[in-house]
């Protein structure tokens, strides 16, 4: 009998260890948590889509993890991929019901602030905020995109999707700029430990973002999100749905979640959706790169 492709084989790279489902559910399933159910799957297209598909019949707290995507999507239908078990890729089911529909659009805000906030502790990684969706580390003196956010109406609730490269290599990178735990310097890659800090920081934040009635100040992640986020004080263009765009300095993030720029006649435009382009002092180059997740 041939003996299976080492290659197939699920340790067949011990850099890279499957995650333990057994051990994640243990440390966040349990009464009174956030977290209702959490399943791990070898491969899947993507855990947003999958997630969606159910989650008129599952209950909030809902968490689907996938050792890897083969259709991963970002925002405006972006595609991307990473190895096997290479990062975290994973999706969760809110419902926030009683939040007016309006300060929805604060939930992959208030993802970005959970994961930087656990990370920071967790892998010891100094991480920013792009508006709205990307996390940043720090290579080599550079700011690159390490993971991104995607939020996404399904049922009564939303499904929010992050992906976060952790142990990929300069080589291994989807595009040249892209970043890694692992290139910043993590003081630990264990994805098991790192789910599992993201995941609690995000019941934490959700939970006082709910206890508040949505409000992003009484919860203080609309103070959280500003504090984080490497886009305020920056010179940058919005380039907006339509095929227009609007340049200026970002100043804040108002009451909805929503970037301010100040442009140059005197106007201080709110960006609701769009891609945000960090910009050079005196140049229109574009300081952060890589795919969106």
């Amino acid at each position: 009998m041939t003996p299976p492709d080492a290659s197939d084989h699920r340790w067949s790279d011990l850099d890279r260890p499957p995650l333990s489902a057994v051990a994640l559910r243990r440390a966040l399933v349990r009464e009174g948590s956030l977290w209702t159910s959490l399943d791990v799957v070898p491969s899947v297209g993507s855990t947003n889509t999958d997630l969606a598909a159910r989650a008129g019949e599952l209950p909030e707290g809902a968490v689907l993890v996938a050792e890897e995507q083969t259709e991963g999507r970002g925002r405006l239908d972006r595609r991307w991929s990473a190895p096997a078990r290479s990062g975290l890729f994973f999706s969760v089911l809110l419902k926030p019901t009683g939040i007016p529909v309006d300060q929805w659009g604060w939930l992959p805000l208030l993802a970005g602030v959970s994961v930087a906030t656990g990370l920071s502790r967790a892998a010891g990684v100094d991480t920013a905020l792009k508006w709205p969706n990307d996390l940043l580390v720090t290579v080599g003196g550079e700011e690159r995109k390490a993971g991104g956010i995607l939020a996404e109406r399904a049922a009564d609730g939303v499904v929010v999707g992050i992906g976060i490269n952790v142990t990929l290599g300069e080589k291994e990178l989807p595009v040249p700029g892209a970043g890694s735990l692992a290139l910043a310097r993590a003081v630990s890659t264990d994805r098991d430990t790192l789910l599992r800090a993201v995941l609690r920081s995000l019941a934490q934040w959700y939970g006082a973002w709910r206890e508040s009635g949505g409000d992003p100040a009484a919860s203080r992640l609309q103070e959280a999100y500003a504090a984080g986020c490497a886009t305020l004080g920056r010179t940058v263009r919005a380039e907006l749905p339509g095929g227009r765009s609007v340049t200026g300095e970002a100043v804040a993030v108002d009451g909805h979640g929503r970037l301010v720029l100040a442009t140059a006649e005197g106007v201080q435009q709110p960006v609701g959706a769009g891609d945000v382009v960090h910009l050079r002092p005196g140049t229109r180059t574009e300081e952060t790169r890589g795919t969106e997740e």
